[in-house]
């Protein structure tokens, strides 16, 4: 399902590089992640086998000790390969699903992290009325597809007839377009021409505000492709895969052809009038602050007091109502050429029920995921992906987490994470902390000043560890969801339900902005961490501390040795600024670059599968990460040599 954008657009772009950057370069994360683990079990192992000291035979510690041994190769000697040593199995032995190859750690724990939730929303029950027994029964409703089957496209066939009809399927009527826009986004959450939602300003990201910006297109633009022959290829693919939509809805091939390849070119001249990002934050058109009147003045097309006033509904809008805008000349454009294909067999209208079949076509019978699928190979090719993903519980999984993601939370952080396990997590990021302290006494291209400021920004930072604390807060998230109604065997009209429930969940934060550490960009079963620089805090989700990264009942050096890592890359990362030369005058630029040109060409002389890493486009991942990777192991070490000094060799 689609939904509306949660988080500013400069913080989505951040977090969907970094994780990008992650992805990219999570083989060699996971080779030093290992290494060092494996490196301080092995030194806990001598310390036990030559001190006397009892080893950990608890659970936990057998269970890592599993896993690291399951990874390595004893066929090698780790003087000369110790990658393979520790890591070389690590392929062999690790699937997700049913065939999907694991691609590190992080992927096996997230799986396990869905496991507990989907037997959690199988074995669970909650008191009648309130959210969790809501969430479960719109779980169990998504997992009866002998109803869903049985209903096929009926649902959606209803629906459509409610808004008007749809030439492709023969039965339509002239419908006023503003109206027809108005009942989109207020009742479905389907935005066709532009993005509406609440976010924090700029300016004072304490206040939310109306964000406007352009729609996400499910179609590729052209821009993304360098030969025109590539796009031709997508666009009949589209084609194809829109009229399979339309026959299973009930339309007509001929009259289906014709419409949907006007639609198409429709939509291809909307995507030209976007202005690629770069352009935008060059013209600093982000964040363009006006009025709903300026705004009507700008792009005339539509009727945005109503519009606005429908999809923010209770909310009460007026002409003067402020709002920032991501992409005026998108806005402008998209109003002149609703104005000139106004009358073209009413494609605006053709295009608008389209958006909502793709919309709400997912929650339909498995002859529309069939075609979506089939789209997704031919556009990216066939994987095992594919396979892994069409098993019913992660969809539905998926789908219960979009509309009831604080009740999933509380479920799993209470399964997962106890408050000793918060508890011991925040000591060990403080000792990370003290140690980053001690660390940048020693970075000689820091005058003195700078390095007070770079302490007092770290002092500053706020730390957000396991889960936002409303998630625990049952009597509130209950009475949040009090007027959502979820019926047993009716998983479309529950979706339809709960899209609107969403919609107005959202346009509430125009009254009740929620507090910054509450307003979370993963979802507390996340298995990723990250440093919002919006609002200077970092976030390690409950997801993370769990085997093989941190138990309660794990040796100190261990859990420094894995998420000790994690916390000092992210803390790693409130010093962006500093790397640039001319962001920090109190620096010896020449020594700052020489440390950068190393770096650079350390990262650059590695290589994954043949394919080279660019340094200076990772750079700051890779300086959180060998930073990271170096301060957690200082800390380890002190706990080591704590460990020696408590004991008689």
């Amino acid at each position: 399902m689609k939904t509306s954008q949660k988080v500013s657009e400069e913080d989505s772009r951040a977090l969907g590089k970094k994780r990008r950057s992650l992805r990219g370069k999570s083989l060699l994360v996971f080779v030093l992640l290992l290494s060092a683990i494996l490196g301080f079990a092995l030194l806990l192992a001598y310390t036990i086998r030559t001190c006397g000291l009892e080893p950990c035979n608890a659970e936990e510690c057998l269970v890592l000790l599993a896993k690291l041994l399951a990874a390595r190769n004893a066929s090698t000697d780790p003087c000369e390969d110790f990658f393979s040593y520790s890591c070389r199995k690590w392929e062999a032995n690790h699937t997700l699903g049913m065939s999907m190859q694991s691609v590190t750690v992080f992927d096996e724990l997230l799986e396990e992290n869905q496991l507990i939730l989907k037997r959690l929303l199988e074995q669970q029950f909650g008191g009648r009325g309130s959210a969790k027994e809501k969430a479960i029964r719109f779980y169990h409703s998504c997992m009866d597809t002998r109803q869903i089957e049985a209903q096929g496209g009926q649902p959606l066939k209803a629906l459509i007839k409610l808004v008007g009809g749809w030439s492709i399927t023969g039965h339509w009527k002239p419908t006023d377009f503003n109206q027809t826009l108005q009942t989109l986004m207020g009742k479905y959450n389907t935005f066709p021409f532009f993005k509406a939602y609440v976010g924090p300003s700029a300016s004072d990201p304490s206040i939310n505000i109306i964000q406007i910006d352009h729609p996400q297109f499910e179609m590729p633009p052209e821009s993304n492709y360098k030969e025109i022959s590539s796009y031709s290829k997508v666009v009949r693919m589209y084609l194809l895969y829109l009229m399979e939509l339309g026959s299973l809805l009930g339309g007509h091939q001929n009259v289906t052809m014709t419409d949907i390849s006007l639609t198409l070119s429709f939509i291809s001249y909307l995507q030209k009038e976007v202005t690629p990002l770069q352009e935008r934050q060059k013209r600093r058109m982000l964040f363009h602050y006006t009025t709903i009147r300026e705004l009507q003045e700008q792009a005339p097309a539509i009727d945005w007091l109503s519009s606005l006033q429908a999809a923010f509904h209770p909310v009460q809008l007026n002409a003067s109502q402020p709002i920032a805008v991501h992409d005026m000349d998108y806005l402008k454009g998209m109003s002149r050429l609703i104005g000139e294909w106004q009358n073209r067999r009413q494609v605006s209208q053709i295009y608008m029920i389209l958006c909502l079949v793709g919309n709400l076509s997912p929650a339909l019978d498995s002859q529309f995921q069939d075609a979506r699928q089939k789209l997704m190979d031919q556009l990216h090719g066939k994987s095992e992906l594919g396979t892994a993903m069409a098993e019913r519980w992660r969809k539905c999984l998926s789908e219960t987490s979009i509309f009831f993601e604080p009740v999933l939370g509380e479920m799993i952080v209470q399964e997962i994470f106890p408050q000793k396990a918060k508890e011991l997590a925040k000591k060990i990021f403080y000792e990370v902390r003290e140690a980053l302290y001690s660390q940048l006494d020693q970075v000689e291209w820091m005058d003195k000043q700078t390095r007070q400021e770079a302490r007092d920004k770290v002092n500053s930072l706020q730390l957000e560890i396991g889960y936002p604390e409303n998630i625990l807060q049952t009597a509130k998230v209950d009475h949040e969801y009090q007027d959502l109604e979820i019926h047993a065997n009716a998983f479309f009209h529950n979706v339809v339900a709960c899209l609107k429930f969403l919609r107005k969940n959202f346009s509430l934060k125009l009254l009740y902005p929620q507090p910054h550490h509450n307003q979370w960009e993963v979802v507390p079963w996340s298995v990723h961490s990250y440093y919002s620089m919006r609002r200077h805090a970092v976030v390690f989700p409950a997801g993370m501390f769990r085997i093989p990264f941190f138990h309660t009942k794990f040796p100190s050096a261990v859990n420094f040795g894995a998420m000790g890592v994690f916390m000092a890359h992210e803390l790693l990362h409130t010093f962006y600024e500093y790397v640039l030369p001319e962001n920090c005058p109190g620096c010896n630029s020449e020594m700052l670059l020489q440390g950068i040109d190393c770096l650079v060409r350390q990262y650059e002389s590695y290589s994954l599968q043949g394919l080279h890493i660019n340094g200076t486009f990772t750079l700051l991942e890779n300086a959180a990460d060998t930073g990271g990777l170096a301060i957690a192991y200082k800390v380890s070490t002190i706990q080591i040599y704590l460990l020696f000094m408590s004991v008689e060799c």
